[in-house]
């Protein structure tokens, strides 16, 4: 089972922490990559700490800061692998941990004629990048990142399969399916989440843990950077939705649990009336076994959205537009940029 309130973990458990970063505001190159180093002598202090911990996670923006100078944001963009993720891999070399850490922004490839992207990565306690995961929905019309444009699942500590997804993505319930179904069993959210959504994004977290029996964890930022304030609540939830540990607004607070590897794949193996991945492809087998028909139930897609979307992406973006509008701005609260 996940534990929560100990130090510790095992074979079977991925000590696994998560950080309300205070939001950096950093305007130079120099700057950044003074606060890399900072993130990881944090690194270091809190293994010594929590001699337990095989995986710490911090929120997204909390390498780069939110460069709010579009300027700032190119000079400062970043390669990966680069100087920033090597100072990061030489901290969980030394801890002997794995981390997640935001780059923010990745250099697009044909920089700096394009935007840059929205990164997270996932390095292992050999220093290595073993995940790169780009935003795949920036959070316009404020963001201006590229969007990416897969999830990825990737073996971490031992053994746990991990996704990582990024603020906003956690918004759409379809990239939480597709990491589910790619095997993930951990999902990271890295947030820079800002007042006034933060009921909405606790709620989040717990229904999509319990929706894709998978374990979330949670890291987002605190304080004020002169804009947004950001509200924490980093978080550890278990794959039945509850919440096994949350941090509350405070800044650099840390929260800490034993994720069970056996545990969510004996509930995935013999769940049932709450088996959501089971039950989404074997759709109504009671009623098909009652009925002399396939045990298994009915795979077949039922929802006449994601048919389309699939089949017919203009078809799909026009039903969307007929719901809201056709222009990426409005007219009634107009942003710079943006047309409308």
């Amino acid at each position: 089972m996940a534990r929560h309130g100990d130090i510790s973990s095992s074979n079977d458990t991925v000590g696994t922490a998560v950080v309300n970063y205070k939001m950096p505001r950093l305007h130079t190159r120099e700057q950044v990559l003074a606060n890399a180093h900072a993130i990881g002598e944090m690194l270091i202090g809190m293994k010594s700490g929590l001699p337990g911990m095989d995986l710490v996670i911090f929120p997204e923006y909390s390498t780069h800061g939110i460069m709010y100078d579009k300027q700032e944001m190119y000079d400062t963009a970043c390669t990966i692998p680069g100087p920033e993720t090597d100072i990061l891999g030489a901290a969980c070399i030394k801890a002997k941990v794995w981390g997640v850490f935001s780059i923010t922004g990745e250099q697009h490839e044909e920089h700096p004629n394009k935007a840059p992207y929205n990164t997270l990565i996932l390095i292992n306690c050999e220093g290595e990048i073993v995940q790169k995961y780009r935003k795949i929905m920036p959070w316009t019309p404020i963001e201006g990142w590229y969007p990416g444009s897969e999830t990825f699942v990737s073996d971490g500590p031992k053994g746990m399969k991990i996704s990582l997804i990024i603020c906003d993505d956690g918004n759409y319930p379809e990239i939480w399916r597709d990491c589910t179904m790619k095997g993930a069993e951990l999902i990271v959210r890295c947030q820079g989440y800002m007042y006034p959504s933060k009921e909405q994004q606790v709620i989040v977290a717990k229904a999509m843990a319990f929706m894709n029996n998978v374990y979330v964890a949670v890291a987002n930022a605190t304080g004020f950077d002169g804009v947004y304030s950001y509200f924490g609540h980093s978080a550890l939830i278990g794959c039945d939705g509850r919440t096994l540990g949350e941090c509350g607004t405070e800044e650099m607070g840390i929260n800490y649990a034993e994720l069970s590897v056996s545990s969510i794949r004996d509930s995935r193996r013999h769940g049932q009336s709450q088996n959501h991945i089971y039950k989404l492809l074997h759709r109504g087998y009671t009623g098909t076994i009652n009925s002399g028909e396939d045990p298994a139930g009915v795979a077949d897609c039922p929802f006449d959205f994601y048919k389309t979307w699939v089949n017919d992406p203009q078809a799909a973006r026009a039903q969307s537009e007929a719901l809201t509008r056709t222009t990426a701005g409005t007219s009634e609260c107009p942003i710079a940029g943006i047309p409308h």
